[in-house]
């Protein structure tokens, strides 16, 4: 899978982990992570696994005898991840492109990905090779963030990065929130072969006790660095900008939305 915006390499993955973790996808990971222990599977791949904000969940709340594969096509991510857990905690971590999944057919239980489809350049291949990789009664249980309007503090990144780059903006933030039609998404994965599909939204609030802290994980932990940097753009500058914006329009929390998918062999 080749795509710059999912290019998360260099010190993007420790800026993303630190900054934005706490504050966009600690608590879907709760959620998430729930929803599949609730299956009670005895093996389990996540996809786009990234820094391990998810798998951490998903060990703690799966029996230790459970198989736990955690994947992400970005290395770097994957070393951020294994940091969190001890040696002799049952789980694999491996480089895996999610158009490409590189398991044999029938291997998992249930499939997870927490705001990864966003990134994969051929969603239908993705969800034909879950569906491939899934055993018979399996769930793919995965979530995707909603629109600017219902996650501003995309938006407000977006304007406050788009200033310094009139005509030629850095585009990351209009990717993870451009896939969010909730009909498309059931009739692509239908299409794979999954024969139940639940979407439901899933509104949050989540604190910002620094918008600084904020602004390093919006600016520095993600593609976003490597275009302001291309553009011959000064990244911390870049940072101030949007701390302040975040402080301004947002305060000291902002809503958060994502669709949450379920997606079973039954």
């Amino acid at each position: 899978m080749s795509n710059q915006a999912a290019h998360f390499v260099g010190s993007i993955p420790a800026n993303y982990d630190a900054g934005l973790g706490p504050h966009l996808f600690v608590d879907y990971a709760d959620d998430l992570s729930a929803r599949v222990a609730a299956l009670r599977p005895e093996s389990v791949l996540e996809l786009a696994a990234g820094t391990g904000i998810v798998t951490r969940k998903l060990r703690d709340a799966l029996p230790a005898e459970a198989k736990l594969v955690a994947s992400d096509l970005n290395p770097p991510m994957l070393e951020v991840a294994k940091a969190k857990f001890r040696v002799d905690e049952t789980i694999a971590f491996k480089q895996v492109d999610a158009t490409n999944v590189d398991f044999a057919d029938g291997s998992f239980d249930v499939v997870t990905c927490q705001f990864g489809v966003m990134f994969f350049p051929d969603k239908n291949r993705s969800y034909s090779e879950v569906r491939r990789v899934l055993r018979p009664g399996g769930s793919y249980i995965f979530n995707v963030w909603d629109s600017w309007d219902a996650n501003p503090f995309a938006r407000v990144t977006h304007e406050a990065v788009e200033k310094f780059f009139p005509g030629d903006p850095p585009n990351f933030y209009r990717v993870p929130f451009s896939y969010h039609d909730a009909d498309e998404i059931k009739e692509s994965v239908s299409r794979a072969g999954f024969s139940r599909v639940n979407v439901e939204y899933l509104s949050l609030r989540s604190k910002i006790p620094s918008a600084a802290g904020f602004a390093q994980g919006l600016v520095f932990g993600n593609p976003m660095y490597e275009e302001i940097v291309n553009r011959g753009g000064d990244p911390e500058e870049v940072r101030a900008a949007v701390a302040t914006a975040i402080e301004r329009e947002l305060g000291e929390d902002m809503p958060l939305q994502a669709l949450v998918v379920h997606a079973s062999l039954n």
